[in-house]
């Protein structure tokens, strides 16, 4: 699989580009537990697509920060749900990245593989086991039965559904598009 966008360096990007660079590669998410940038400045995974479009690309990434830093669910919560989306897209990037911020917020090695594998017994805690099994739903079903909406709104309240529904359909989103860009796990060789 060759990667279909090659990386956009700062020194060539528009006025309007830099601005959504500079918003990724120097906000909060610039002290996470993975490399936003490869050693020429571009950008990794999802990100450098975001370029291609400034306008679209700044609205989608204020939607992730929004999402990883200023909803009501916590870490450990966005973690499950991102990872569960990774897991139903197959999607290499998001699980190289998102396992890494689940290390660094405190999960066991076992509930990261749990999460790579879909195994949910790991999960004792019953809200956290909820968030996964919602999770799970929304990215293979893209939809709740009435029971599980029912148990979402009487355990997470509707404003905590509607934030992990936005995570579920962000995370998607980005998956699709580093599917179709064909972004490569750096470090990682092609067929390797």
């Amino acid at each position: 699989m060759t990667a279909r966008l090659p990386g956009l360096r700062p020194g060539d990007l528009s006025p309007a580009q830099l601005s959504v660079y500079e918003a990724i590669a120097g906000g909060p998410r610039a002290n996470g537990p993975f490399a936003l940038v490869d050693e020429n400045g571009a950008l990794h995974g999802p990100f450098n697509a975001m370029l291609l479009q400034p306008e679209l690309g700044a609205a989608l990434q204020a939607l992730g920060g929004a999402i990883r830093y200023r909803t009501a669910l916590d870490a450990r919560a966005r973690e499950i749900a991102t990872l569960t989306v990774a897991r139903a897209w197959d999607s290499a990037f998001e699980r190289h990245a998102h396992e890494a911020v689940a290390r660094s917020i405190g999960m066991s090695e076992a509930e990261v593989t749990a999460l790579r594998t879909g195994e949910a017994s790991v999960f004792t805690d019953p809200r956290e086991r909820l968030i996964f099994d919602l999770s799970t739903a929304l990215a293979a079903r893209q939809d709740l039965t009435d029971d599980e909406y029912a148990a979402a709104v009487g355990v997470l309240g509707q404003p905590a559904v509607f934030e992990l529904t936005t995570l579920v359909g962000y995370y998607a989103t980005l998956a699709l598009q580093l599917r179709v860009f064909r972004v490569q796990v750096p470090g990682v060789t092609e067929g390797g």
